[in-house]
């Protein structure tokens, strides 16, 4: 089956991976072991996806399995981007209808999304090495990108290091809701990854995480 390249699809094509990235063995091997056994998935490095003149960019943390490494579109198909995109619709950072399909029609304004780590990782678990890489040859290259960036919202951990770091912030700890001005006036905040471990634990609420939101809305 023929898939497009990543760039192809991405509103910002000279900052995106190829289809067969060969910085990471490990994601490497396992991207072909999931094209093996899914060979109608994306399976390859997520592109970005939204606004290219966006003024909010929002990381997470990597493709979901049935996710964006199926759909290769970030947020597109699992629980977190029921989460994400009706909170984004309802606040008037996106417009249509998400249904979980990339051709849903879905459209997101003055926003982009993007992940830390580009390809699937085992176990939804990066490296720090596979962060670091993505980080500097992918995240970094793609906030360069958009010349009217300026709030980035990090979701989880994991994506708040690299956002912290390719900001000039990394020694910023990590909490919900964390604030902080980069060098050249970008600001970052950050949440709990709306994953539905967290909401289902009641670490991340609804409320909360639209609140996340409405304070970028605040910053604007």
């Amino acid at each position: 089956m023929r898939f497009a390249s990543p760039a192809d699809l991405s509103p910002i094509p000279d900052a995106e991976a190829p289809r067969d990235c060969p910085f990471c063995p490990r994601l490497v091997a396992f991207r072909e072991q999931m094209r093996a056994e899914h060979p109608d998935w994306w399976n390859a490095p997520v592109p970005a996806f939204g606004d290219p003149e966006a003024w909010l960019a929002i990381i997470g943390l990597a493709p979901g399995m049935r996710g964006a490494n199926r759909t290769g579109r970030p947020f597109t198909g699992d629980y977190a981007g029921d989460l994400l995109f009706s909170t984004l619709l309802k606040l008037g950072l996106a417009e249509g209808e998400y249904r979980g399909d990339p051709a849903d029609g879905l459209r997101l304004v003055g926003v982009l999304i993007l992940n830390a780590v580009k390809c699937l990782p085992p176990v939804n678990k990066p490296l720090p090495s596979e962060v670091a890489t993505c980080g500097h040859d992918y995240l970094e290259p793609s906030l360069s990108a958009l010349p009217n960036l300026r709030v980035v919202v990090a979701l989880g951990q994991i994506a708040h290091g690299a956002a912290a770091k390719a900001l000039g912030l990394a020694s910023l700890k990590f909490g919900h809701g964390v604030e902080a001005v980069a060098p050249d006036g970008r600001l970052l905040l950050s949440s709990y990854h709306c994953s539905r471990q967290n909401t289902n634990t009641g670490r991340l609420t609804p409320a909360m995480f639209e609140g996340v939101f409405e304070r970028v809305l605040e910053l604007r």
